[in-house]
């Protein structure tokens, strides 16, 4: 089973770089992909700023995540070749249903940074588009080295993929969400369900 999910992740991990390097691009520059990712940093910043209760921060931090996520690229990926055989309904729906949950689950990540600061360190070329490489500086912590790929090759500038300490969202959750459906005996509307109540 394990060697079944890395077979899976990297399948859809390759994938996504592949479809995103086929669709067209506009004027995508190191500048401007840093500059988005700056602006997201500064709206973290401005969510633990306004001193709410953490309950409060987790929901703006889950709109930020949708926000400059491009979340309906994760979900396809995701899904991965188990959604071949779903209709275009089914599979519109588990993009709804993802979108919330991995908005829930990363934008509870963002409640790291209550109490430190994220800093960029620079950018690189990749083929679909640019990795920005933050570091994040965490409140009684050691540094954490977090990595965005950005692209506007969905037609708008978003990040398509985190890597955390090395950990890469887009593979991760590939590899969770084939686990979850194989439980489920391959039934997407039951996995689609499951999602959307997923904390």
């Amino acid at each position: 089973m394990h060697n079944n999910i890395n077979r899976r992740g990297l399948l859809a991990g390759a994938g996504a770089f592949m479809f995103l390097a086929a669709r067209p691009a506009l004027a995508l520059d190191a500048d401007a992909a840093t500059a988005y990712i700056a602006r997201l940093v500064a709206d973290i910043d401005k969510v633990i700023a306004t001193g709410k209760a953490e309950a409060a921060m987790i929901r703006d931090f889950e709109g930020l995540f949708q926000q400059y996520a491009d979340v309906r690229i994760m979900a396809q990926y995701a899904l991965g070749a188990d959604g071949r055989s779903a209709s275009p309904a089914q599979k519109s729906a588990f993009g709804d249903a993802f979108a919330g949950y991995i908005s829930r689950k990363y934008g509870k990540r963002f409640r790291q940074f209550i109490g430190g600061r994220i800093e960029i360190e620079g950018a690189r070329k990749i083929k679909p588009g640019f990795e920005i490489r933050t570091t994040a500086h965490l409140r009684g912590e050691s540094p954490l080295e977090v990595i965005f790929l950005v692209s506007d090759k969905s037609g708008k500038l978003q990040f398509f993929n985190m890597f955390i300490e090395g950990v890469n969202l887009l593979l991760t959750e590939r590899a969770e969400i084939g686990a979850m459906l194989d439980r489920r005996g391959g039934d997407i509307g039951e996995l689609t369900a499951d999602l959307r109540n997923a904390s």
